[in-house]
C-alpha cells in the first residue's frame, strides 16, 4: 500500500471467546483457509482467500471485552491520525504501537463511540481484504450511528471520505453513502437510540441464499435478509455462533 490509500479499509479483526468454533464457522462459510500466524505467545490466526490476506482473529479470553468485528482503515501516518481523531472529539483504546514485519496500528474511537482501527503498513507492504469484485473479502463497510452527519464531518476531515448519496429510508431516515476516491466503501444511518454505535463488515458471497442456509446449519444465526440493494445485489445480515454481528453482500 501507499500513502495514496489513507483511508482505504484494508483489515478485518474478529474477537472472538470461542476461536476454535469461530475458525470452523467461517471457513466454512466465507471458504476461508485459516492458520496461525507463529506468534510465540500469542494465537492470532489468518485467514485467507484467494491467495490475499483477508482477515485476523484472536481469542478474548478474561478481557471483559465483548466479541465483535473490528475494521482497520489504511493510514499514512499512525500517530498523526490518532492525535488528529482525538482532536476531533474521537478517542483512544490503544494507542499507536508497532507490529513487527507489518506496520504500526492503533485502535480508536469516533466522537459517537464506534471502534475502529488503523493501520500504517511498512512501505510496500500490500493489502487485499477488501475486494469488492471476489468473495471471502471485505465488500462492504456500514456505520450505525446516533448522529450520521457528525459521523460524516467526523470521517471525512479524517480520511477524506465524501458522501457520494443517500437514500430515503422512511422512518428511519437517510442511508449516507461514503465515498473514498471514487469509490463507494459503506454506509451510514442511525438505527435508532437503543443500537450502540458500532462498524458492521459485509464480505463477499457468491450466493446469499446458500450463504442463509449455511450459516443456520453452522449454529449461526440469520438476522435478516435477503435484502435486495441498489445495483441487483442481496444483503445478509447474520451473527455467528458467538454471537458476533457480521453481515454478507452477493447474488441472490
Amino acid at each position: 500500500m501507499t500513502a495514496s490509500d489513507h483511508g482505504t479499509p484494508c483489515w478485518y479483526e474478529l474477537m472472538t471467546p470461542a476461536l476454535d468454533g469461530a475458525q470452523a464457522f467461517y471457513a466454512g462459510l466465507l471458504g476461508w483457509q485459516i492458520a496461525g500466524a507463529g506468534m510465540p505467545d500469542f494465537d492470532y490466526r489468518l485467514a485467507s482467500a484467494a491467495g490475499s490476506m483477508v482477515a485476523g482473529m484472536f481469542a478474548l479470553e478474561g478481557t471483559g471485552i465483548p466479541p465483535h468485528w473490528l475494521i482497520y482503515f489504511t493510514v499514512d501516518d499512525a500517530d498523526a491520525t490518532a492525535a488528529a481523531a482525538t482532536a476531533a472529539g474521537g478517542g483512544v483504546y490503544k494507542a499507536p504501537a508497532d507490529i513487527p514485519g507489518t506496520g504500526r496500528f492503533a485502535v480508536l474511537a469516533d466522537p459517537q463511540g464506534a471502534p475502529f482501527g488503523i493501520l500504517q503498513p511498512l512501505p510496500g507492504g500490500q493489502g487485499g481484504a477488501f475486494d469488492q469484485m471476489k468473495p471471502g473479502h471485505g465488500n462492504w463497510n456500514e456505520l450505525r450511528s446516533p448522529d450520521p452527519a457528525a459521523a460524516l464531518a467526523f470521517y471525512g476531515k479524517l480520511f477524506g471520505w465524501t458522501e457520494s448519496r443517500r437514500m430515503d429510508m422512511g422512518p428511519m431516515g437517510f442511508y449516507h453513502l461514503l465515498n473514498h476516491r471514487g469509490i463507494d466503501i459503506g454506509g451510514v444511518f442511525a438505527p435508532g437510540p437503543e443500537v450502540p454505535a458500532h462498524w458492521l463488515p459485509y464480505f463477499g458471497t457468491p450466493s446469499a441464499t446458500a450463504a442463509m442456509a449455511q450459516i443456520a446449519a453452522s449454529g449461526g444465526t440469520v438476522t435478516r435478509g435477503p435484502d435486495e440493494v441498489p445495483g441487483g445485489a442481496f444483503t445478509v445480515q447474520a451473527t455467528d455462533p458467538q454471537g458476533v454481528a457480521f453481515a454478507l453482500v452477493g447474488g441472490k
